[in-house]
């Protein structure tokens, strides 16, 4: 049976009405803006779910929660969720351990926390960044990026991923800006702002894999900041992805490629300062040689 519990209802985050970047497998939120400004009402939405302790499947409903106060805008990397927890490290399925080999670095460093993650109960949610997808980055300086977790029943506030990041010695996802839900009059108001945030690069600089031309960031996830409900996840975490936003098909998987970090462009270059285009020569010089 399943040792670890993903995070939406189907196991992924919601995209907002407006994204662009859904397939098949994505669901959206429609009622997100009032989530957002009335709360959750009680058992407003119900679904079945994997029980760890009986194995068997479930129902679950969401649980009452006031209006979202505030939001934390934050970019979504391109990269594979992975999640630690004291049971092992888990990718696209949660039925197992993951077994990936650009999961390795992960692995030994669950290693070494699986006994601190077990005292807390903690499960670590995060984007692994070892293998390239369809965006390459200018300044990665790690192989993982949290940007959730969770204890029991309850997913953290963002202060607290933070600080269990921090803890853990790991780095969060880029923090774009944190804003009152206040700020925005109504959905057009919100939704105009994190369509501007999408025409942005991402903040580690981004440039497409296979052209290495400039592109923008994959996408946005807002949230709630404080903690919540594990049954409301999808009533307080939202994305917006860019349009056709995997360039790469299943074959990177035969031929998959690690990222490059800073580090190594630093060397390359000989230097810790430079612009994101000497990044990108870089990276185009050292991509001759990883061949």
């Amino acid at each position: 049976m399943s040792r670890s519990r993903k995070y939406g209802q189907n196991g992924k985050t919601f995209h907002v009405p407006y994204s662009k970047g859904t397939d098949s497998t994505d669901r959206k939120n429609w009622d997100y803006w009032r989530n957002i400004i009335e709360g959750v009402p009680e058992g407003e939405q119900s679904w079945k779910t994997l029980d760890l302790e009986s194995g068997q499947m479930t129902e679950v409903a969401s649980v009452a929660q006031p209006p979202i106060e505030n939001l934390i805008f934050t970019e979504k990397l391109d990269g594979q969720g992975n999640c630690f927890n004291q049971h092992g490290l888990f990718a696209r399925s949660h039925g197992a351990p993951s077994e990936l080999p650009w999961d390795e670095t992960l692995r030994q460093k669950w290693s070494l926390i699986k006994n601190d993650l077990a005292g807390l109960d903690l499960e670590i949610f995060g984007e692994n960044m070892y293998a390239c997808h369809s965006i390459e980055y200018l300044k990665l300086k790690h192989d993982y990026y949290v940007f959730a977790a969770r204890i029991k029943d309850k997913w953290l506030s963002w202060e607290q991923v933070k600080e269990y990041s921090y803890l853990f010695d790991f780095p969060t996802v880029p923090e774009i800006h944190t804003y009152p839900s206040s700020k925005f009059k109504n959905q057009e108001e919100l939704q105009k702002h994190v369509e501007s945030l999408m025409g942005q690069q991402s903040v580690l600089g981004s440039i497409d894999f296979h052209s290495k031309e400039f592109d923008q960031m994959e996408g946005v996830v807002f949230r709630n900041t404080e903690e919540f409900h594990v049954n409301n996840f999808v009533h307080n975490v939202f994305k917006i992805v860019r349009p056709s936003h995997v360039k790469t098909d299943e074959h990177w998987i035969k031929s998959w490629k690690p990222a490059f970090k800073k580090w190594q462009l630093d060397a390359f270059l000989g230097t810790e300062t430079y612009s994101n285009e000497d990044a990108r020569q870089a990276i185009i010089e050292l991509s001759k040689q990883r061949r």
